[in-house]
């Protein structure tokens, strides 16, 4: 098992908070990092029917028969045991570590979570593996097969599936287990080419109403289709910074993808060969390195804090960090050797902010810490920076 970053904060948790709750896209690794850091607590997983059905309805049953500490899996399945657990939970308010959850849709879990276990639970988001997490274990890859494998656990491990035959199994679950739990698609074929379009538009403001008619359905529809991708992990929205540089800034999100290995198979990009020439490369490139900022932050327990800002008159910054007061611009480039044209914008961007900080460039050549007062860095090395 590679190593996971957020363990320590994970662990802390439970020893100051009676609940502690891991939540995450499916198969980034939460059950197996759950069950090796409390291997001494009852596992019960709501994913079993005749589990859920004991929990849904006899929960005194359900706990006398799965005695604390314990791990509850997929909890979101029955939302009201979150009642029971705070009922127990306050019975005994000097016990920390009593439980922990683990699920995997966000706004039901976020919502139970908020009625029933606001002040006695910390949460913790646990994505797919990151750059930092697979280099310490030594079984870094290149930028192009990173883009094909993309950062599932499983696909570190011996004798695996191909990725292209994991990621498709991986869309068949996702369509079965959370899709049809979360709405009613009628058309699942339309939403299909909903989810591949959009990895067609990866790191980029999505236009509803342009969709709409090569999907065929409504804007409307398919805003309800991105916010269920957005609560399932499949994607998320990197919300625009809206600066002093100019009023006429575009305010729309740029939709990411939680999992790039994902985003390569909806492309049928299936050889590394392949990744190097494609057209959205650098696309797929931004897409890693936000993630893995997004990862870094999340790992800390942090808020992510993450940005981007675009002009109407081009002035565009890939990545904006807020944090501590002061503001980090970014610019992510697929290339290997430093340019004076990627930091135009970050110039221009830096003596109009008055907090904003240095420069840096993120890229697949030699880390420099200054090149003509701009750093650069590898992306494999963005968690040290970002931290």
């Amino acid at each position: 098992m590679i190593e996971r970053d957020i363990s320590e904060k994970i662990k802390k948790s439970a020893a100051q908070v009676p609940v502690v709750t891991v939540i995450g896209p499916r198969q980034a690794g939460k059950t197996t990092l759950v069950k090796e850091l409390f291997p001494a607590y009852t596992y019960v997983n709501l994913e079993d029917t005749a589990t859920r059905n004991l929990a849904e309805n006899d929960y005194i049953g359900f706990f006398n028969k799965y005695p604390e500490p314990m791990i509850i899996d997929e909890v979101q399945r029955v939302p009201e045991l979150l009642s029971a657990i705070q009922v127990k939970v306050d019975e005994d308010r000097r016990t920390n570590g009593r439980f922990i959850l683990t699920g995997s849709h966000q706004p039901k879990l976020r919502e139970a979570i908020a009625q029933s276990l606001a002040g006695r639970t910390t949460i913790h988001t646990l994505y797919p593996l990151s750059i930092e997490e697979i280099k310490k274990a030594g079984k870094t890859k290149n930028l192009d097969e990173s883009i094909i494998r993309g950062f599932m656990p499983e696909l570190y491990l011996e004798n695996v599936r191909d990725p292209d035959i994991y990621y498709r199994d991986y869309l068949d679950t996702y369509v079965e287990k959370d899709l049809r739990q979360m709405v009613a698609v009628k058309n699942l074929n339309a939403f299909m080419r909903f989810l591949t379009l959009l990895a067609g538009r990866v790191g980029q403001v999505v236009n509803l109403s342009g969709l709409s008619g090569e999907v065929g359905v409504t804007s409307t529809t398919l805003g309800e289709w991105l916010s269920v991708l957005e609560d399932s992990f499949i994607v998320f929205r990197l919300q625009p910074y809206f600066s002093n540089i100019s009023k006429r800034i575009v305010k729309s999100p740029k939709v990411y993808f939680a999992e790039p290995g994902l985003v390569a198979y909806l492309l049928g990009i299936e050889t590394e060969r392949q990744a190097s020439r494609d057209p959205l490369r650098g696309n797929l490139f931004e897409n890693i390195v936000v993630v893995e900022a997004m990862k870094t932050r999340l790992n800390d327990n942090k808020e992510p804090n993450l940005f981007y800002m675009r002009t109407e008159k081009g002035v565009e910054i890939d990545l904006i960090l807020k944090k501590e007061g002061k503001l980090f611009p970014y610019e992510i480039k697929s290339s290997m050797t430093p340019n004076n044209e990627f930091t135009r914008n970050m110039r221009s961007f830096c003596s109009s902010e008055s907090n904003a900080e240095k420069m840096c460039v993120i890229y697949c050549g030699e880390s420099y810490d200054s090149y003509q007062d701009c750093e650069y860095i590898h992306y494999t090395d963005v968690a040290e920076n970002i931290r």
